[in-house]
Order: C-alpha cells, then sequence, then structure tokens
C-alpha cells in the first residue's frame, strides 16, 4: 500500500495537461494501484494522476467511496464524448483544493470513453453524481479545477486565503 502525497492548490502542476498513457504495463498499474489507496485514504470519490504529481492520463473513480468495497474504476486516456442537461454541483471539493467547497455548474448527464485497465475500451454513462465526477476528474487531466468555474471573484477569495495559509505553514 503507498499512499501518495496530494498535489495542492496553487502547484503549477494542476494547470497542465497530462500526457496520454501509450503503453499499459506493470508500471501504470502499480500507479493506478497507489492512486487507489490515495484516494481512499483522503478520503475522496475521484482521484486523476496529476493530483498525485503523476503526468499522466489516468482517472479513477468510486461514487460510493467505499474503502472496504474498493470498488473503484479506471479510465486511462479519458475523453468526454457526450454531453447533456445542467445541473448544480452543490458544494463540489476537491482533494487539490484543500478548505473549499462552492456549487459548480455542471452537464446533468455525460459519456465518457477511454481504455480500462487492461487496455480495452471502455465508455462509461454518468448521470448525477458520477457525471459530477467523470467531469471533475477529466477537467484535471486538461488542467482545469473546479475553481476555474466559479466566478472570478470566489476564485480570487480562495487564492488570497490559501496563499496567506501556505505562508503561515
Amino acid at each position: 500500500m503507498a499512499i501518495l502525497d496530494i498535489v495542492t492548490y496553487p502547484d503549477p502542476r494542476l494547470k497542465n495537461p497530462t500526457a496520454r498513457v501509450n503503453e499499459i504495463n506493470d508500471e501504470i498499474r502499480q500507479i493506478v494501484a497507489d492512486m487507489a489507496d490515495t484516494m481512499y485514504e483522503a478520503p475522496g470519490v475521484g482521484l486523476a494522476a496529476i493530483q498525485a504529481g503523476i503526468d499522466k492520463s489516468i482517472i479513477i473513480f468510486d461514487p460510493e467511496a467505499d474503502k472496504e468495497k474498493r470498488n473503484f474504476s479506471t479510465l486511462i486516456n479519458p475523453k468526454i464524448t457526450f454531453q447533456e442537461g445542467t445541473m448544480t454541483s452543490e458544494n463540489e471539493g476537491c482533494l487539490s483544493v484543500p478548505d473549499f467547497r462552492s456549487n459548480v455548474k455542471r452537464y446533468a448527464r455525460v459519456t465518457a470513453e477511454g481504455l480500462d485497465i487492461d487496455g480495452n475500451p471502455l465508455q462509461i454513462h454518468g448521470e448525477d453524481l458520477l457525471s459530477i465526477i467523470l467531469q471533475h476528474e477529466i477537467d484535471h487531466l486538461n488542467g482545469i479545477l473546479f475553481i476555474d468555474r466559479i466566478s472570478a471573484l470566489k476564485r480570487q477569495i480562495y487564492r488570497k486565503k490559501r496563499l496567506k495559509a501556505l505562508k503561515d505553514e
């Protein structure tokens, strides 16, 4: 079991798109296993590799966040191929954006495509919470944080608060 360090805002790595995975091998499988350990320990419902400082296009997620069952899914090189409807993700948060939550406008339904841990094509249809998780984690792979989807004023207030907290540490 390896718990990885979570990269937090304002680390510049969180703003860069991630590299595609060209080969699924033992190294990638170990990264996914370590990401799962980290996500459940945090605890969270999703994790993008870049949040652990790993420049790879990989996400894992478990809407139930059940540490005992560990029924997580993996998407490698994911992309959203369909979206419809709108909803508000109430009180959305992020492991990489500590001590802040906000309402975020999201699509109500999405379809994401990528590869599973064995390299097989995988298509996931998400509604409600799963839709939010898929959008949130895939945003990470594109260098987008959920705070990029809120008002500039709220973002600026959080940034000032976060920088002060980091300075005080």
